[in-house]
């Protein structure tokens, strides 16, 4: 049993795996109108809910078969992949830039800047991510731009927090004290001299929470407040295929494995950045 479990934390740290499934899951999403076979919004009434090419009554024209619109699946699995890619890459870098701007000023200016930052923090981590989408898209109104804004609005929080801890334990050293005695201004001092020292936790932080905005770009497109239809999504492929779930079982099958794969994926591969860009924990799984 214990010789199993080592296997499997091992895995945990082998990034082929998980590079792989981003390789495959950004080239799909960036080359999908050429690899899809179909038009993923056409719809063909008399070709409905036929089950995937290697089940009896499926068709080799539809490989992992048809919705109740008799539109491809597969094609819209393929095209799904890159509303996630965008709305997951665009919205963890504006959560990003936000978030890292505010905790280098929060850690390093402390005082009342501080204390402002760190308390909207608190608000924003309080308030129900569930809640907070529906009222900001109750506004706005729902569109790829604006799942974008409201899933980097729900995670600067998290980035600011872990930014500012980052500066507080390193702008008193020696490198950053030198910086100010030299005359360097507070601008130069931060991205200059305190970001590089952070940025390492930043990207490892940034590559797991991919994962995690495409689970939120899922579940908000399964509830109709994601893109719209008739764009594919793979929250909305499953919120359609849960109706048909006892005749035709890939509607909503196909769209959860792309889902779990690709956060499979990207946890794999965050935890690979983690171990080589922290040289602590490095250095602690060598001696073990």
């Amino acid at each position: 049993m214990s010789t199993v479990i080592g296997k499997i934390n091992k895995l945990r740290h082998f990034p082929v795996a998980g590079g792989l499934i981003l390789f495959l899951f950004v080239f799909t999403a960036a080359f999908s109108p050429f690899i899809a076979p179909h038009d993923p919004v056409s719809q063909d009434l008399r070709q409905t809910l036929l089950p995937p090419a290697w089940e009896t009554g499926g068709s080799p024209e539809f490989l992992l078969g048809t919705d109740n619109m008799g539109r491809d699946v597969l094609s819209r699995l393929i095209h799904g992949a890159r509303v996630s890619l965008v709305v997951g890459v665009a919205s963890v870098a504006l959560a990003l830039i936000l978030g890292t701007a505010l905790g280098l000023l929060a850690g390093y200016l402390g005082g009342w800047v501080e204390n402002l930052i760190m308390r909207l923090t608190d608000m924003q981590l309080a308030m129900p991510f569930i809640l907070m989408a529906i009222a900001i898209i109750g506004a706005l109104g729902p569109s790829t731009k604006n799942i974008i804004i409201v899933l980097a609005v729900c995670n600067w929080a998290t980035y600011a927090r872990l930014v500012r801890s980052e500066v507080l334990s390193v702008k008193h050293e020696e490198f950053v004290e030198l910086a100010v005695v030299d005359g360097c201004s507070m601008p130069r001092i931060l991205f200059f001299h305190i970001l590089p020292n952070v940025v390492n936790t930043i990207i490892v932080m940034a590559t797991l929470d991919m994962g995690r905005m495409i689970i939120f770009e899922g579940a908000l497109s399964f509830l109709g407040l994601g893109v719209q239809p008739p764009s594919p999504t793979w929250g909305g492929m499953l919120a359609d295929g849960r109706a048909y779930l006892s005749v035709s079982w890939q509607l909503a099958t196909f769209p959860g494995v792309a889902i779990m794969l690709v956060v499979l994926g990207t946890n794999l591969f965050g935890d690979w950045l983690r171990d080589i860009l922290d040289p602590k924990r490095k250095r602690k799984m060598q001696g073990a």
